[in-house]
């Protein structure tokens, strides 16, 4: 065979294998742009750490059906309510990650990533938040017929009779129960943080005069606030919530200027969840937490819709974190 044939057919394979993997490459190309253009392919699940009926899982709702009818599949919520909300993280975590499984974060994943010792997920390297869906304050609420009259009257008497507060929670752990033991912290005030079971236990000790104040979320007290049946003496947000414009921030004054606990919840997805994915829930979230007919339906549960990006998100949770070890460790609280 001459030279000249050999090289002529050298040519001919370098052609047929470049335009091989021409056609490789394309493909490659062309699936993953299916890919990319795919989703949802199928119904989305939200994972709720609370029971239903409660204002995460009516958030959780508002949001899914709005979701559902933008991306033309099914959006379905699953209750899996555990201690710390491990249950449902631990779920998300172990998902694809391919945008069809979420979960709702909050103030109290946060919390749990700050108390527990042993976590079968990392908050932070497991989990990619998506946008924060809302915020939600706590508010310090007396008796009506109690000795303070305004937030005032607690600062003061609390300063003068150190040891002689008692502030009603929740279960120690919770984000109200921590806010209690930040709120000391911040004002020097000495006082007793004593725990119940839940709020409904806290509302009958602060009616019977078993405590003096309670503080905690201020949704499920909204209503008995409103009809004056419990007295709001100041909200822990960073400003003065816009269902109660009356009642003062805490850090309203100098001493405890820059002084803010506000609770919020969002979604997130399972770590590696391509970025196009998350880009898309994001601007979906951002449409539906405008929408009048959602924003309503927060605030029938005392709650204001706010989104945010993902980075924002995820340094939201990254900082409660922080935030939250900071003080179970000076409250000495024993991580479980």
């Amino acid at each position: 065979m001459s030279k000249i044939t050999k090289l002529g057919i050298f040519k001919k394979k370098a052609v047929n294998l470049s335009n091989n993997l021409i056609c490789i490459f394309s493909m490659c190309l062309a699936t993953n742009c299916v890919a990319q253009t795919a989703f949802p392919s199928k119904s989305i699940k939200i994972i709720v750490p609370n029971a239903a009926g409660g204002a995460a899982d009516i958030s959780a709702r508002s949001v899914a059906q709005k979701l559902s009818e933008r991306l033309g599949q099914p959006v379905l919520i699953e209750n899996k309510p555990s201690a710390g909300g491990i249950v449902a993280a631990e779920l998300v975590s172990h998902s694809d990650p391919d945008g069809h499984t979420l979960l709702l974060i909050s103030s109290g994943t946060a919390v749990s990533a700050a108390l527990f010792k042993n976590l079968p997920f990392d908050t932070i390297k497991d989990f990619q938040p998506i946008s924060k869906m809302a915020t939600f304050d706590l508010v310090i609420a007396s008796a009506p017929n109690g000795r303070f009259k305004n937030y005032s009257d607690l600062l003061s008497y609390a300063k003068a009779n150190p040891g002689q507060l008692n502030i009603g929670t929740p279960q120690i752990g919770t984000t109200q129960n921590l806010a209690a033991e930040y709120f000391l912290a911040s004002t020097g005030i000495k006082a007793q943080i004593v725990p119940f079971n839940g709020t409904p236990p806290v509302i009958t000790a602060l009616r019977g005069g078993e405590i003096d104040i309670m503080i905690d979320i201020l949704g499920p007290l909204m209503s008995q606030v409103s009809s004056k049946s419990l007295k709001a003496l100041a909200v822990l947000s960073e400003k003065r919530s816009v269902l109660l414009p009356d009642v003062p921030a805490c850090n309203e004054g100098d001493s405890m200027a820059g002084f803010q606990v506000t609770s919020w919840n969002g979604l997130a997805a399972p770590a590696k969840t391509p970025k196009d994915i998350i880009n898309r829930l994001n601007r979906e979230l951002q449409a539906i937490l405008t929408n009048s007919e959602v924003k309503k339906k927060f605030e029938d549960i005392s709650m204001i819709a706010q989104s945010s990006t993902p980075e924002q998100a995820a340094e939201l949770l990254s900082s409660d974190i922080r935030k939250w070890g900071e003080i179970i460790a000076k409250a000495k609280i024993e991580k479980q």
